[in-house]
């Protein structure tokens, strides 16, 4: 038995079991970061500099690839698993480029002072990790009782691939015309100033939320769009949940490091966004071409998602961007 010879301890578990085990080694890591950086190394609102983020995201890619090695070593899926894994965070981290640019505009819209930065980044963060896991198990489910719905994914990731590459890359936010917001701030009492950073308070014995508050709200929201795209290509990519969530919030985990990082040259890697249209309609064929069993085998797949990443940014570096503003 190969597992024997690789990790004897693990080898006298069945799949599901070493599937728990390192799903509680996730867990562990997951919450060891967040109860540290909230209660040890952040506690007191502060400017994230260059060099921090750079070495926080380094920390969170190898810890990542940390455990794609152990999906090889201790998953009963092997090899295919991991490269599944890979592919699928891959994928999530960059459409999270994206999403950084978003979060970006948000907190410039609220004015939000650079120094509250990270405690807001924490928070949507953390909303994160509990709305993807409940949109990836109910998906899930709903795969399990209802295969085509994954070929619903698969047409809906073309299209999302097609409108993604034709789209200005200029993005745009209304946060007046979200309507969580407009109801946040129709039925919650609201203060006008942020308090130290603070997203409620008691005041008077009443209970006030401030602008972060809405911050947040809107960055949650916001999020969640987000996840339409990734979660359904993730899906595509596998359909084991426990990889799709493990690959998903460990790219999420990697994002407010990646903010602080690109977020004053985000606009230089402007090809990226073709990049990840053309992986959005490769794995929604990729998942269309089953109708007919057409199967693509995942190593071919990680080739094309990294292969397509890699000449999107270095193109995006060697070749000058147009100038489209007259």
């Amino acid at each position: 038995m190969q597992l024997i010879g690789k990790i004897p301890l693990l080898a006298l578990f069945d799949g599901n079991e070493r599937e728990m085990i390192l799903f509680g080694i996730f867990a562990s890591i997951i919450i060891l970061f967040l109860v540290l950086d909230l209660g040890l190394f952040n506690k007191k609102a502060h400017v994230i500099s260059t060099k921090s983020a750079l070495y926080q995201s380094i920390f969170w890619v190898i810890v990542s690839t940390c455990f794609g090695i152990f999906i090889y070593y201790y998953d009963e899926s092997g090899a295919e698993g991991a490269l599944e894994y890979f592919s699928a965070y891959l994928t999530e981290y960059a459409l999270s480029v994206d999403n950084i640019f978003v979060i970006l505009l948000i907190l410039k819209y609220f004015q939000v002072k650079e120094e509250y930065f990270h405690n807001v980044l924490f928070w949507g963060i953390l909303g994160a990790i509990v709305f993807r896991a409940i949109f990836i198990f109910v998906g899930a489910l709903l795969i399990h009782k209802f295969h085509w719905i994954l070929y619903v994914f698969g047409v809906f990731l073309i299209y999302s691939g097609i409108r993604i590459y034709f789209e200005d890359g200029d993005e745009k936010i209304e946060p007046e015309k979200n309507p969580i917001l407009k109801f946040c701030r129709r039925y919650l009492p609201m203060t006008q100033e942020d308090f130290g950073g603070r997203f409620v308070l008691f005041r008077h014995g009443k209970l006030l939320f401030t602008p972060l508050f809405l911050v947040i709200v809107l960055i949650e929201t916001t999020d969640l769009i987000f996840a339409v795209d990734s979660i359904p290509a993730a899906f595509a990519i596998t359909q084991n949940e426990f990889l799709i969530y493990t690959s998903n919030i460990f790219a999420v985990m990697g994002l407010r490091a990646m903010f602080f990082l690109l977020s004053g040259i985000i606009d230089k890697f402007y090809l990226l966004q073709k990049g990840l249209s053309i992986i959005l309609f490769f794995i929604g064929a990729k998942m269309l071409l089953e109708i007919f069993e057409v199967v693509i085998p995942a190593p071919l797949s990680f080739s094309v998602i990294i292969a397509t990443l890699t000449l999107s940014i270095v193109f995006s570096v060697i070749v000058p961007r147009k100038n489209t503003a007259e």
